[in-house]
């Protein structure tokens, strides 16, 4: 009976071990972009329950005996890509009764099951700031949240409290976007009066609150738009600000200047000509990059070369699509026509993954591959940077969400706008600004 029990015991343990190395995969022989730290040829990446456990060069790395081994020798592993402005997982509306709504988040819009989760994690695309349309001085809250395959935003989020927490930034947008017919600002100046009103306005309310020292009875009465500005004010919520052209770049930053808040600049087309007053302000830049130009005149000075102009003036920079502007499917090229401007290949690894982490504030999780971190990963064919490079799997939290060699997949890799039926609005490849 005893060498029965001890048998039993035995076989329990046994098969724990297995499970727990089976839930343990080594990716062996890649040549491995870290982001964050050199390149490594010849690769090992060890991942279990959904984190990075190691990273390193086959020399250096110890395998566990009994995991499950990938023989990646031959491809490219480097972490999912980052996508700072985005407009996926929801279909195209523009709310016109006011110009500033600070009430409205993203995420009450957001669809998981939305078909452009499916080109996004064809493109390698594993985390995202989902935003409101730029139509206003202020359109709303946006999201941060990983591409998942799930049934419940929840599930996709950074944030743990899908109700009270502060799940994302703020849009804010100046230039032509926002100059409208009433109740709209028809001019720059009169844009620049009416936020300059509303941040006025969230301090008075503020200060309310402050004095008020928690006695319910002295409180101001409840104010959900007030309370997100708040949230900016106290430094706990970025202001995402939509600008192009260089005179509204500076506006932006006087803004930034006079109150205080946390700040990434997103498109500034015209960067480039105002580099040194972005970088003296400390301020990051989410920079597009398209090929085929149009749609706004205000945009016509766009360059290839802001990304590298940027970052030697000493800026953090990133590429984002603003997708259905760039299909999420060609963030690569983006970067990849940035590096035919000048921009290293190492920082243009880094505008794709690292640098956009630091700006949404989840680099302590993603936008890199080492120890610790997130199982955020992409295995390609080749160069990052190549027109004959296919992303050929998606991780996200060391689950594969896309594989290039699954025809369901494969259909959404590369089809057009029969794949996808939510298209709201045409797009190229690298397409019209908005």
């Amino acid at each position: 009976m005893k060498i029965f029990v001890k048998t039993i015991f035995v076989l329990v343990l046994f098969a724990s071990v297995i499970i727990a190395q089976t839930n343990t995969v080594a990716f062996v022989g890649a040549k491995i972009y870290t982001a964050n730290n050199p390149m490594i040829p010849n690769g090992v990446m060890i991942i279990k329950d959904g984190k990075i456990i190691s990273v390193g060069s086959i020399e250096d790395v110890s395998i566990p005996s009994g995991i499950k081994i990938v023989d990646v020798k031959g491809k490219v592993i480097l972490p999912g890509l980052v996508d700072t402005h985005s407009h996926i997982g929801m279909d195209w509306g523009f709310d016109k009764d006011s110009p500033t709504q600070p009430s409205i988040r993203i995420l009450d819009a957001i669809n998981p099951l939305h078909d452009t989760f499916n080109r996004a994690r064809a493109g390698g695309i594993t985390s995202v700031n989902i935003m409101p349309g730029s139509g206003h001085l202020m359109s709303g809250q946006t999201v941060y949240l990983k591409t998942k395959k799930t049934n419940n935003v929840a599930d996709m989020l950074f944030c743990d409290d899908v109700v009270n927490g502060i799940c994302g930034g703020m849009k804010m947008a100046n230039g032509t976007n926002s100059i409208r017919e009433k109740p709209f600002p028809g001019t720059r100046g009169k844009s620049a009066a009416v936020v300059r009103e509303l941040y006025y306005k969230a301090i008075d309310y503020k200060n309310k609150i402050d004095e008020a020292d928690g006695d319910e009875s002295k409180l101001p009465p409840k104010d959900i738009g007030l309370d997100a500005l708040v949230q900016i004010l106290n430094g706990e919520r970025t202001v995402h600000h939509h600008t192009h052209r260089a005179d509204d770049i500076l506006t932006v930053l006087r803004l930034q200047k006079e109150f205080g808040f946390k700040l990434v600049l997103q498109h500034v087309s015209e960067g480039y000509k105002v580099a040194e007053e972005i970088a003296k302000a400390k301020v990051p830049c989410s920079v597009i990059v398209i090929d085929s130009p149009g749609g706004k005149l205000e945009a016509v000075n766009l360059q290839f070369e802001t990304a590298k102009v940027l970052v030697d003036a000493g800026v953090v920079v990133a590429i984002h699509t603003d997708d259905w502007i760039t299909d999420s499917r060609f963030l690569f090229r983006c970067a990849a026509l940035a590096m035919r401007a000048g921009l290293s290949e190492e920082d243009a690894i880094k505008v794709l993954t690292i640098n956009g982490a630091k700006m949404l504030e989840i680099d302590d999780r993603t936008g890199s591959i080492e120890e610790g971190k997130d199982a955020d990963f992409l295995i390609l064919s080749g160069n990052p940077f190549s027109l004959y490079t296919h992303v050929e799997q998606t991780w996200i939290d060391g689950e594969n969400v896309f594989n290039r060699d699954n025809e369901e997949d494969y259909k959404y890799a590369v089809g057009g706008f029969n794949v996808y039926p939510s298209a709201g609005h045409g797009h190229s490849l690298c397409g019209e600004v908005e």
